[in-house]
C-alpha cells in the first residue's frame, strides 16, 4: 500500500468520524424544534452531506492506480461509432481516426438517422456501415442501446471498441487496452478517460470532469466497479452475449411466471361459481393444480417450453371436453330461452319479456369453458421470440434512456470484471453553450435514476457489497437537488426573518463543524492532486434544478410509465440562441433572492435588530452560494472557446 493511499484513509476516516459526530450532536442537540420547519429539513440536508462524505471516502478507500497490462494485445476487434444526428464531416472524421488504428480491426459507423449520404460517404471511405433493418419498425428502439445490439447480430469481432461520433481515437488505443482481457479472461470491460479537446482552461461548462475521470473511476475500480460510461471503452462480446441471453431468459421467466398466475387465477375463479356441476368443478381443479404445478416445476429450473407444452396440451383436453358439454347446456339454453313468456305492449308497440323470466335467465350458470379457453389464449400468447421487441436477445441494457452504467452493473452481478485505464486515448468535442449542456446532465440524471427505480444496486443479486454501495453513491449524488434548496434557503430566512435553526451559534457548534469542514476540504485536496475540481463542485450545487427535474421524470417514468425523450448531445454549437432565460430562471431568482437577502440582513444588523455572529456566519454561508452560483451566469454569456492559439480539433463547418 502507498503511502498516499494510507494517508487519504487517514483523512477518510477523521473525515467521516467528524462529520458522524457533528450531525449527532445536530440531531440531539442543536435543533431549534420552535422553528421546525427549516431546523428539519436543514439537518436532514445536512445528513444527507454526511452519507454523500462517507460514499466519497469509502470510494477513495480502495483507489487503484493500474499498471498497465503484461500480455500482448490479441483477439479480433469491431470499433463502433455510434451516430444519430451529428454532422456527416464529424462522424466521417471520427471513423478515418478509427480506421488508423494501428491494432488489426473492422471499423463500422452505426447510423440510427438511417441516412443514404452518411452511407455513400461511409462506402466511399472503406468503411462499414449499419443500420437498423425493418425489424425495429413499430417496435422499442432503445435509443444508443438499441443501435449497439443491432449492431452486435451483424459483426463478428471478439472485442468492441465504443466510441461517440465526436471521439477521435489515439491510433495505440487497442494496444494500451487490450492486454487487460489477455491478463484476466474474467476481465469484460476496460473503461478511458473521457476528455474533451474544444474546452479551454475556463472550462465555464464543467465539460472535463477531471475528478470523476481519475480518484473517483480509480476508486470505483478497486472495488470492481469501474463502469462503462458511454464511449471510449472496450468490450468483451462473449459477456454481452451472455448479458443478452440471460437477460433473455430471466424476461421470459418473469413474463411465464406473470401468465402463470393470471391463468390460476382466472380457473380459480371458475371454480369459486355457484352451483358448478361437480364434474366440471373436478376438471377445473385438476388444470389449477397443473397450473400450479407448471409454476412450480419453471420456479425449480424445468425448461420453460417443455413445461408450457404439457399444460397446454391439458387445457386442450379439457376445452374439448368442455366443448361437449356445452353443446348440450346449449341445447338446453337454447329450449329455456325459447320458452320464456312474452307478451306485446299495446304503448311500446314492442315485444317484451316477462321481468321473472329475465332474473332466471340472468342468474342461470353457463359454462366455465370462456375461463378454459382465456387460459389457453394466455398460453398461446407465451412467445419465445419476444415478438414485441425487434430482437430476442438485447446485450445492452435497455432499462434506462442511458445504456452505459445499466450494462456495467448486469455484467459485475454476472462476476465479470471491469478496469479503469487512467489514460487519456481519445479525444472529443463537449456541448460549447448551456442549453446544450443541460440536456446532457438531465439526461445523465435521468439515466442513471430510471436504473435506481427499476434495479436497486442495493437489493441487485451477484454483486459484492462494494459493488453495490459504489453504484449506488453515484445514484445518491443525483438526489442532492432537494439538499441544495434547503442550504439556499435556510441563510436567507435567517437574514430575512431572523429564525435560526439552530438553538444558538454556540461554542459547541463551531467546536463541531468548523473541523468537519476543513477535514472534508483536504480530503478533496489530497484526492486531487493539483486537479481542478472547484467546476465540478459548483456544478453539484448550481445544477440544483437539474437535478431536481431529473429525480421527478424518472420517478413518472419508471412508475407511472410517463415516456422520457432521448436527446442527442450536439457538439457544434448551433443551439446558441440568446440567453437561456427559461432554462436558469431557478438559479438566477435563487441569485437575486440570496443578494437581496445580504442587503436586508446587513442592514438589520446595522440598526440593531440582528445577532452579530448568526449575521456573520449566514454572510459568508450567501457569499459562498452566490460565488458557486455565478458559474450558470457565467455559462449561459459563455460562447465557445477562443480559437487562436489552441490545438484542439476544429468543430465541422
Amino acid at each position: 500500500m502507498s503511502a498516499r493511499l494510507v494517508f487519504i484513509r487517514i483523512v477518510a476516516a477523521l473525515s467521516v468520524i467528524l462529520g458522524a459526530n457533528y450531525v449527532a450532536w445536530r440531531w440531539l442537540e442543536s435543533v431549534n424544534w420552535s422553528a421546525w420547519w427549516i431546523a428539519v429539513p436543514l439537518v436532514l440536508a445536512e445528513t444527507y452531506s454526511l452519507v454523500d462524505t462517507f460514499f466519497f471516502s469509502l470510494t477513495m478507500w480502495r483507489a487503484r492506480d493500474r499498471p498497465a497490462p503484461v500480455s500482448a494485445p490479441e483477439g479480433t476487434v469491431d470499433v463502433f461509432i455510434t451516430t444519430y444526428n451529428e454532422s456527416i464531416e464529424m462522424v466521417l472524421a471520427t471513423a478515418l481516426a478509427a480506421q488508423r488504428i494501428a491494432y488489426p480491426h473492422e471499423t463500422w459507423i452505426l447510423d440510427d438517422g438511417a441516412r443514404d449520404d452518411m452511407k455513400e460517404a461511409a462506402r466511399a471511405a472503406g468503411i462499414g456501415y449499419i443500420r437498423r433493418s425493418n425489424d425495429w419498425d413499430d417496435k422499442p428502439r432503445h435509443a444508443k442501446a438499441g443501435n449497439l445490439n443491432n449492431a452486435l447480430f451483424q459483426t463478428e469481432g471478439e472485442f468492441l471498441l465504443i466510441l461517440d461520433a465526436d471521439q477521435i481515437p489515439d491510433p495505440l488505443i487497442l494496444h494500451r487496452t487490450l492486454g487487460y482481457f489477455a491478463d484476466d479472461p474474467a476481465v469484460a470491460l476496460v473503461q478511458t478517460p473521457q476528455w474533451f479537446g474544444n474546452v479551454d482552461d475556463a472550462d465555464p461548462l464543467g465539460s472535463q470532469a477531471p475528478l470523476f475521470y481519475g480518484p473517483i473511476q480509480q476508486g470505483k475500480d478497486g472495488w470492481n466497479a469501474a463502469f462503462f460510461c458511454g464511449s471510449n471503452a472496450v468490450l468483451r462480446r462473449d459477456a454481452l452475449m451472455q448479458l443478452g441471453i440471460v437477460g433473455y431468459v430471466r424476461d421470459l421467466e418473469r413474463s411465464t411466471m406473470r401468465t402463470l398466475r393470471a391463468a390460476e387465477s382466472m380457473l380459480a375463479k371458475a371454480v369459486r361459481r355457484r352451483e358448478l356441476d361437480p364434474d366440471v368443478g373436478r376438471q377445473l381443479k385438476s388444470l389449477v393444480a397443473d397450473v400450479s404445478g407448471a409454476r412450480s416445476e419453471i420456479a425449480a429450473g424445468a425448461a420453460i417450453g417443455d413445461v408450457t407444452y404439457r399444460l397446454q396440451a391439458a387445457v386442450n383436453k379439457a376445452s374439448r371436453q368442455l366443448v361437449a358439454r356445452d353443446f348440450a347446456n346449449l341445447r338446453a339454453d337454447l329450449a329455456m330461452i325459447e320458452s320464456l313468456p312474452v307478451e306485446r305492449d299495446a304503448e311500446l308497440d314492442a315485444v317484451v319479456i316477462d321481468d321473472d323470466a329475465l332474473d332466471a335467465l340472468a342468474n342461470h350458470e353457463f359454462s366455465p369453458l370462456a375461463a378454459v379457453e382465456s387460459v389457453s389464449a394466455l398460453l398461446h400468447a407465451l412467445r419465445v421470440d419476444r415478438p414485441d421487441e425487434a430482437q430476442p436477445v438485447q446485450p445492452l441494457a435497455t432499462i434506462s434512456v442511458t445504456e452505459d452504467m445499466a450494462t456495467a452493473m448486469q455484467l459485475h452481478a454476472l462476476g465479470w470484471r471491469s478496469v479503469y485505464h487512467h489514460e487519456i486515448l481519445a479525444v472529443g468535442l463537449a456541448p460549447e453553450d448551456l442549453r446544450t449542456m443541460l440536456k446532457q446532465r438531465l439526461r445523465w440524471a435521468q439515466g442513471t435514476l430510471q436504473v435506481m427505480l427499476r434495479d436497486n444496486p442495493l437489493v441487485k443479486k451477484g454483486l459484492s457489497a462494494g459493488q453495490r454501495l459504489m453504484y449506488f453513491s453515484t445514484m445518491w449524488s443525483y438526489i442532492s437537488g432537494y439538499a441544495a434548496i434547503v442550504y439556499l434557503a435556510a441563510p436567507v430566512i435567517y437574514l430575512v426573518f431572523g429564525v435560526l435553526p439552530v438553538t444558538a451559534w454556540s461554542v459547541d457548534f463551531f467546536a463541531r463543524f468548523i473541523p468537519y469542514f476543513l477535514v472534508n476540504q483536504i480530503l478533496f485536496l489530497v484526492v486531487a492532486r493539483g486537479l481542478r475540481t472547484w467546476r465540478g463542485q459548483q456544478y453539484s450545487l448550481a445544477l440544483f434544478p437539474v437535478w431536481i427535474v431529473a429525480c421527478s421524470t424518472a420517478f413518472a417514468n419508471v412508475v407511472f410509465g410517463r415516456p422520457l425523450s432521448f436527446v442527442v448531445t450536439r457538439k457544434d454549437g448551433s443551439t446558441r440562441e440568446g440567453f437561456p432565460w427559461r432554462e436558469i430562471w431557478p438559479q438566477l431568482i435563487a441569485i437575486a433572492v440570496l443578494s437581496l437577502a445580504l442587503i436586508i440582513g446587513l442592514g438589520r444588523l446595522a440598526v440593531g435588530t440582528a445577532d452579530g455572529t448568526g449575521t456573520l456566519v449566514n454572510t459568508v454561508w450567501v457569499i459562498y452560494d452566490l460565488v458557486v452560483l455565478s458559474v450558470i451566469i457565467q455559462a449561459a454569456l459563455y460562447r465557445g472557446p477562443a480559437r487562436e492559439g489552441t490545438t484542439f480539433r476544429e468543430e465541422p463547418s
